[in-house]
């Protein structure tokens, strides 16, 4: 050991590194990944940490996205039972309306919090300037997907399977959560 505390084959491996544009990127006195210094001499991930920082990514926006979905759930369920039971509407229609409640209020929640970290305001324009094309895309894809796949699962479960249709909700939101996260991830918040 060194004065330092590091030992002469680590101090040989940091050298090195620094000669060849690369260096040990430390946790608790742990080599664990190389680092590239770009050309403005700040660190740029190696491949093998970009990939696990963007798998990173992803689980921590799909739990949010889910998190966000749940409380949309019960905006749902709350509107489907208001518009069908109290209301008397159609379950059809209470199912779109129902639909589009959620789908309204996930928009907001995902812009604010699932993907806060893609939407980046300009100060010559207000928000809702930026907001409105993302809730025009956010409404053809997630609330399509949701609305016909809603109904389309609906009309087959309670019209044709005789399932409760607070059942056949659940069955149909758990269908459309993926596909939804998907087309928001890639299109409508893109990076």
């Amino acid at each position: 050991m060194t004065m330092s505390g590091e030992s002469r084959p680590r101090k040989l491996e940091v050298q090195q590194a620094q000669r060849s544009n690369k260096t040990p990127l430390d946790w608790e006195g742990h080599s664990f990944q190389w680092c590239r210094r770009d050309n403005e001499g700040s660190r740029a991930l190696a491949p093998e940490a970009n990939r696990h920082r963007a798998a990173s990514s992803a689980v921590l926006r799909w739990c949010k996205f889910n998190l966000v979905g749940g409380i949309g759930i019960v905006v749902q369920f709350a509107a489907l039972f208001l518009l069908k039971t109290v209301l008397h509407f159609n379950y059809l229609l209470a199912t779109a309306l129902a639909v589009e409640a959620a789908v309204v209020h996930n928009f907001v929640w995902h812009e604010q919090f699932t993907w806060v970290d893609r939407i980046k305001p300009h100060a010559t324009q207000p928000s809702w300037r930026q907001s409105l094309p993302r809730l025009l895309r956010f409404n053809l894809t997630n609330g399509a997907v949701s609305i016909l796949g809603n109904l389309a699962l609906m009309k087959l479960m309670v019209g044709q399977g005789h399932v409760n249709y607070l059942v056949a909700n659940a069955v149909a939101i758990t269908l459309c959560s993926l596909a939804n996260f998907l087309v928001s991830d890639h299109w409508v918040f893109e990076g």
